[in-house]
């Protein structure tokens, strides 16, 4: 998550950067790092800001869990922690999915597959939707 995004982001949730930073458990001052670009978005920050907007009251993301969007087959269903843990709207949010049908070592690999996997094209959408208000 880039500074514009985590902008975007804060913005679509409707909160002010000291709300932001409350929600977050972080100072404003970090708030106001990410938004400048003076510190890059932790990956604990990262998914915070993702979960909030899937889990905003007013969502009008219409969300299907990984594994129908993946076609994934049993045998993956059972060795992946999405399955396991009825997260498939937030398997982006837990590491050790398997993702192309292989876990991912870290945050910055998942992501970059997640990024461009259609659970979680929707809210990046949204995110980039709302330069455009």
């Amino acid at each position: 998550m880039d500074s514009k995004e985590f902008m975007r982001a804060r913005k679509l949730l409707e909160k002010t950067q000291k709300q932001m930073a409350e929600l977050l458990g972080v100072s404003i001052k970090a708030v106001h790092s990410y938004e400048q670009g003076w510190r890059s978005v932790p990956a604990h920050v990262e998914r915070q800001m993702y979960f909030l907007l899937v889990s905003r009251r007013d969502s009008k993301l219409a969300l299907k869990p990984c594994w129908t969007v993946k076609k994934c087959p049993a045998k993956r269903k059972l060795q992946c922690p999405a399955w396991e843990f009825q997260a498939g709207l937030l398997c982006w949010f837990i590491n050790g999915t398997i993702c192309e049908c292989k876990a991912q070592k870290n945050w910055k690999e998942k992501m970059h597959l997640c990024r461009e996997c259609k659970v979680l094209l929707p809210i990046l959408e949204k995110i980039h939707a709302s330069k455009e208000k």
